[in-house]
């Protein structure tokens, strides 16, 4: 790991309202880019996802591996929103703070009294994002989502049934995780605008937009009097051998296909009229797609075509369980997989953000928060300069929760 001061975000606070997926996601990217983040979690209860898929240390239901993995690096701090006294503790947050992030759904913030009007009047240049399911507008904006909800108000679910008798659940959160990515970004943006004029800004970042923006070929076509293609999607290939199964493709380089009629030595395949052209193979996807599944039957085992096929420059891969994804040598030569510690278990396997810096791996800056309100006593009294008479008085109030 880089030392703090050299990391991109070194500096940088942000104040983080968020819950469960989208958001944590968001500020966890910034969090191992040396930002301090400051996450406000319910007393008592905490993040939502504390209580979810597998728990790691027996006797409690608040370390699941989902919290720990997105907001590994984080300062919890346990502060009820809705007590009286809160609204002057997160006014003092806000002035210390370079960017907030929340995720509720539209107009919660503004009753809790931490909404962008609120808070920029104590920190004029303060980079405030709220991401939603629908956005800030519009006559959605104020119907709860999660990516489910999402997934099929965006027509991926509807393209995703194919040839399914019915439409079926994404496994996939890629809602969230675009939302979190593309606020990120923005964040990041409005940021380097700051540093240009002194200017912050309020952020709208939709779930909905960010899955839709997020297909590639139907609403290109579609926006300009194209018909809709639910799929197959063509040129895109799963074959089953030897009980495994291969995935391939023959579009996205005008060179694929050549390659692969060379590979199949099928001169015939590409004088076709048929297949000779990219249009005409999307239309006769129905015909073309046994002839090549056909072709790599002659294949013994799937390790045999991903060889030949990468040889030959057409991309290939096999079909991974998560299992074999785990133990694969080239993520963990990325470092894919950083440990990070835990008090109750020792140290604790999580996902890397998924990009290098300067030739090496981003690690997390520290464990996820343990307990609820963990960094309470800290963040009041190292950034805000709080007392400890003061402290202790919220505490017996209510206000906050401590360790």
């Amino acid at each position: 790991m880089p030392p703090f001061d050299d990391a991109l975000l070194a500096g940088l606070t942000v104040l983080d309202f968020t819950r469960v997926l989208a958001g944590p996601y968001c500020t966890r990217l910034l969090a191992d880019l040396g930002a301090r983040v400051i996450k406000v979690e319910r007393p008592g209860e905490g993040d939502d996802t504390r209580r979810g898929h597998v728990q790691i240390e027996e006797g409690r239901t608040d370390q699941a591996t989902y919290f720990i993995r997105i907001n590994a690096g984080k300062s919890s701090l346990a502060l009820d929103l809705a007590h009286p006294k809160a609204r002057e503790v997160v006014l003092d947050l806000a002035h210390a703070a370079d960017v907030v992030v929340e995720n509720f759904l539209p107009g919660v913030v503004a009753k809790l009294g931490c909404d962008y009007a609120t808070l920029t009047a104590v920190r004029p240049d303060l980079v405030y994002c709220s991401i939603s399911g629908f956005g800030q507008t519009g006559p959605l904006s104020l119907q709860p989502a999660f990516h489910h909800i999402i997934n099929a108000m965006s027509g991926v679910m509807h393209l995703e049934q194919q040839d399914d008798p019915a439409p079926r659940p994404g496994y996939l959160q890629a809602a969230d995780v675009l939302a979190g990515t593309h606020a990120f970004g923005a964040i990041l943006a409005a940021l380097w605008r700051r540093t240009r004029t002194g200017k912050g800004g309020h952020l709208d970042v939709s779930m909905l937009e960010c899955l839709v923006a997020a297909e590639d070929i139907n609403y290109g076509g579609m926006l300009n009097a194209g018909a809709e293609y639910p799929g197959p999607r063509p040129g895109m290939v799963v074959h089953g051998i030897g009980g495994r199964h291969v995935a391939m493709q023959t579009v996205g380089a005008p060179q694929l296909w050549a390659r692969l009629v060379a590979m199949m030595d099928r001169p015939e395949l590409a004088a076709d009229p048929r297949f000779a052209t990219p249009t005409a193979r999307r239309e006769h996807w129905a015909e073309l797609h046994p002839i090549i599944c056909e072709w790599l039957d002659r294949f013994k085992t799937v390790e045999e075509a991903v060889a030949a096929l990468t040889a030959a420059r057409v991309p290939a891969a096999a079909v991974l369980s998560p299992a074999e994804v785990v133990a694969h040598p080239h993520l963990a030569e990325r470092q894919a997989f950083p440990l990070i510690d835990h008090p109750g278990r020792g140290a604790v396997r999580i996902t890397a953000v998924p990009f290098h810096v300067d030739h090496r791996p981003v690690a997390p800056r520290g464990a996820a928060p343990y307990r609820v309100g963990e960094h309470t006593r800290a963040v009041l009294g190292e950034v805000l300069g709080y007392s400890r008479e003061r402290i202790e008085e919220l505490r017996r109030l209510g206000t906050i929760e401590t360790v």
